[in-house]
């Protein structure tokens, strides 16, 4: 078996969600790491194809989310930030989960280099903490208008504890509803 290049933690308080550490190589010159390693991924429960990757960038403040897609077109994604600091959040939106409505934070940067796994099922969002903050992951199914859904990213019936500073939130984000719109979507 290969050495584990990639540490899989699986112990969040939400069973499927998953946090990945990639083993980063450096000298004076850089760094070298693999961030997708399919024969790793399927050892650790993570079993899916990915098929589109997308990256955005964001100004300090810039709060994205809580995103997710409609049946049939849901989504897992493998998130990461790739340049300053985000705080990644992800809420279990499968109404018949134990953990329904419960939430994960973890912040990824640059230089932790985590990843986080987010299975079809949750809503997700981040918040740049830093000046600019480039963020790429990877899906399982393509992105389809028709079925964007979520969840507005301060739902008191979550009680995310998101930081404080001030916001930059688009209109549509602004727009979304409450948790109780989202049962029985997943």
């Amino acid at each position: 078996m290969l050495k584990s290049i990639m540490q899989f933690t699986h112990s969040t308080k939400i069973p499927d969600l998953i946090i990945i550490t990639p083993d980063a190589f450096g000298d004076e010159r850089g760094f070298f790491m693999e961030t997708y390693r399919e024969n790793l991924f399927t050892e650790n429960g993570i079993e899916v194809k990915f098929v589109q990757d997308n990256h955005s960038r964001s100004q300090k403040g810039v709060l994205r989310g809580l995103h997710f897609q409609k049946p049939p077109h849901s989504q897992s994604k493998l998130v990461r930030c790739t340049k300053g600091i985000v705080l990644d959040v992800v809420v279990d939106c499968r109404e018949k989960s134990p953990t329904f409505g419960q939430f994960e934070m973890v912040e990824i940067s640059e230089e932790n280099k985590k990843m986080v796994f987010v299975p079809q099922g949750f809503a997700h969002g981040f918040v740049a903490l830093t000046d600019i903050a480039d963020f790429q992951y990877k899906c399982d199914n393509y992105y389809n208008k028709e079925s964007e859904g979520g969840i507005l990213y301060n739902d008191p019936k979550i009680g995310i504890p998101w930081p404080e500073m001030d916001y930059i939130i688009s209109d549509k984000d602004l727009l979304l509803g409450d948790l109780d719109t989202v049962r029985g979507i997943f």
